[in-house]
């Protein structure tokens, strides 16, 4: 499983992180600012309050987290059955 290492918060509610492979990149949140739960983001000073969780979810409080294997996925720009190729093994199986 690819770990996030390291999250910061950038400018314009983006996000660079860094994954346990060595993988870096920003991926941008804006479009989520604001709506329904991501409200809390309204208070861009909550935003920065980013972190690493206890299950490895990119955190936000107990209410906000995201997961970090989407959030590699927009970096890498790879499909999941790239990361995880036993989805590929399951759906010819299927």
């Amino acid at each position: 499983m690819l770990k996030p290492v390291a999250v910061r918060a950038l400018s314009d509610f983006k996000l660079c992180i860094k994954f346990s492979d060595g993988v870096e990149g920003e991926v941008d949140l804006f479009h989520l600012a604001g709506k329904g739960i991501f409200s809390l983001w309204d208070d861009y000073y909550a935003f920065r309050k980013v972190r690493i969780g206890k299950s490895v979810e990119i955190s936000w409080s107990d209410k906000i987290d995201i997961c970090p294997d989407s959030m590699y996925l927009r970096i890498t720009g790879k499909s999941p059955e790239q990361i995880f190729p036993i989805l590929k093994d399951e759906m010819v199986h299927a």
